[in-house]
Order: structure tokens, then C-alpha cells, then sequence
């Protein structure tokens, strides 16, 4: 079977992203850069990630291979992804009429500092949606229902006005 009639292309926020199975490997996802650059992410069965930067003159030769281990790809993704989703979110804002995103932080002591996510039952009191968190410049997108949130947090929140301020609420809420 042929490279190309194994590799897979889908469109990622228009990029053509070519997905082509390596047997007994793993996956490599690959993509040209505006500037006409090839680079891929290959992911090994074994859960290792590899970011590989193809040569100029030669779009066969890894011209830059760098290893990732899970916690560092997992870093790479939030780095480079978070701030779009961010902005993705202020985007669908303005297009979205009587949808809104706002940012909470839970205060040190409140109610939820050192609780998770799920005991807030925000989407479900309120109709909310928290999509993600930022924690000392970092941020957490999409938290779990088992994150557990930190005095300083700051909450990102999706929902109608109401349904926003009422998750601000919650989050602010004294302990008891």
C-alpha cells in the first residue's frame, strides 16, 4: 500500500494536517508551514512524542528531531493552544447574540479552594459552562470534573449573562 492511500488529511483551523499511519509505530501528523516549512508530531505507540522539523532542501531529511516526553507535549500543547481557545471564546462572543464568556477568580478561603470542580454543580445550577482555568499563567483548558480548584484561580465561563453571574456565585461563596 502506498504512503498515500494510507495518510488521512483533515483541516485543522485550515491547515491541512496529513495523518499517516506508521505500522508498529505509531501516527505521524504533518503539516506545511506558510512560510513553506515541513514539520510533523510523531506519536509512538508507546505514548512517546516526538516534534520533527524536515530539512529546506531535502523534505525527507529530519533536519531537527526533539523528543517530548508526555508531561513536556502536554505543556507544548497548552502553550501554543490555550491562548486560541481563549480567543476563539471572545470570537464566538461576538457572534453568538446573549452568549458570554467571563473570568471569576475563586478567592483564597472561599467556599471551593480546595474543592473540585464537580461539587460546584455549576452547569447544572446555572447552565454554564466552565471551559477553562488559568493557574499561575498556565492555562487548563476544558478542566475535569475532579480539577480542584486553588485560591487565585482564575475561572473561565461561558453561559448567558445570568447563567454567568450565577456561576460567580457559586464561586465566591463563603465556606460552609
Amino acid at each position: 500500500m502506498s504512503r498515500a492511500s494510507e495518510a488521512r488529511e483533515t483541516v485543522v483551523s485550515g491547515i491541512q494536517i496529513d495523518r499517516t499511519p506508521l505500522p508498529g509505530i505509531g501516527l505521524r501528523y504533518e503539516f506545511q508551514t506558510e512560510a513553506g516549512r515541513r514539520l510533523a508530531v510523531i506519536s509512538y505507540r508507546t505514548g512517546r512524542r516526538e516534534l520533527v522539523v524536515y530539512d529546506t532542501v531535502d523534505p525527507d531529511v529530519g533536519r531537527e528531531v526533539l523528543a517530548l516526553t508526555d508531561q513536556e507535549g502536554d505543556a507544548l500543547a497548552e502553550l501554543l493552544g490555550a491562548p486560541r481557545i481563549v480567543e476563539r471564546l471572545a470570537d464566538m462572543q461576538r457572534d453568538l447574540a446573549g452568549l458570554e464568556t467571563s473570568q471569576v477568580v475563586v478567592a483564597a478561603g472561599s467556599r471551593f479552594d480546595g474543592r473540585p470542580l464537580a461539587e460546584t454543580q455549576a452547569r447544572t445550577r446555572t447552565g454554564a459552562s466552565i471551559v477553562a482555568v488559568v493557574r499561575e499563567g498556565r492555562v487548563i483548558a476544558s478542566p475535569r470534573p475532579d480539577f480542584v480548584f486553588v485560591g487565585g484561580d482564575l475561572v473561565v465561563v461561558v453561559g448567558t449573562e445570568t447563567a454567568t453571574a450565577g456561576v460567580a456565585h457559586i464561586l465566591d461563596s463563603p465556606p460552609g
